[in-house]
Order: structure tokens, then C-alpha cells, then sequence
């Protein structure tokens, strides 16, 4: 048989999750920057955040992908918490596109993880590109269809 589990109950699941979104959303990063005002270099400590992922927080407990999805998923006392965890790692991702937190360019990359495409974008950019006369022409070919 395997490892024993890390986390005994569903709590216990759950308060690691809440710690590790705490994590991603206090990250501090040292920038630096020329100051031409005062004509030298300045430092500052910012708070930034990170992306929760399941991947993530196995990295950051210390389990495996694979181990997680196995001991935990999979059971169904388990199943609330990992259905939760799951759908706030996409909340969490389409949030921070919404606010401008990760590059709008890398959304195709981040929201196909959540079972998003483009392919809805495209046809809806293809039916906003009818001109009036093509449009009614359609609306007259549709009342007539309904008139046979």
C-alpha cells in the first residue's frame, strides 16, 4: 500500500487551501528602478500575487499531482472541498484577467485549463461582421421560410 495521506479529514484539506491562497495572494517581489528626480537607483518591496493552481498546492504541501487526485479526489469525503479547489482556481484565474493581473495575451494559455476555447469568440466576431443589407437579406430569407 502507499504513503499514508497527508490530511486526515476534509478540514484539514480545506485549511491547507486557505493557507495556500493566502500564499499566492501575498507574494512580495524586490524591484528596482532609476529615479531621475534624485539621479539614483531606488528598491522597493512590493505585494504581488500568483495564479492558484492545484498543481500549486501540491508543489507547496508537498504531495504529488498524481498522489492528490488518488488519495483525495477520488474519495467522496474528499469530494466537496476538491470540487471547491478546482472551481477557485478558475474563479481565481478569470479574476485576475478581469483586473489586469495577468497579460490578457495569455488567457487562450490559462482558461483552456478550465475547459474554455476560442472557438465561441470566433463566431460571435463572425456574425457581428453581417453589414445591413446582408442582414436583411437574411431576415427576408427567414420570413420566408416561415411563410412555407
Amino acid at each position: 500500500m502507499g504513503r499514508p495521506r497527508k490530511f486526515k479529514t476534509s478540514q484539514a484539506l480545506e485549511t491547507a487551501w486557505e493557507e495556500y491562497k493566502a500564499w499566492c495572494n501575498d507574494q512580495k517581489v524586490l524591484t528596482h528602478d532609476f529615479s531621475s528626480k534624485n539621479s539614483e537607483f531606488v528598491s522597493a518591496e512590493l505585494k504581488r500575487s500568483v495564479t492558484c493552481t492545484i498543481e500549486g498546492f501540491c508543489v507547496r504541501v508537498g504531495i504529488s499531482r498524481a498522489a492528490f487526485y488518488e488519495r483525495y479526489a477520488g474519495d467522496k469525503r474528499f469530494a466537496d472541498i476538491v470540487t471547491r479547489m478546482k472551481e477557485e482556481c478558475e474563479v481565481d484565474a478569470r479574476m485576475k484577467f478581469e483586473l489586469g493581473v495577468i497579460d490578457t495575451r495569455l488567457a487562450p494559455l490559462w482558461m483552456s485549463r478550465h475547459g474554455y476555447g476560442t472557438k465561441a469568440e470566433t463566431a460571435l466576431s463572425a456574425a457581428q461582421e453581417d453589414d445591413p443589407i446582408t442582414k436583411s437579406l437574411k431576415e427576408a430569407a427567414d420570413a420566408l421560410a416561415k411563410a412555407d
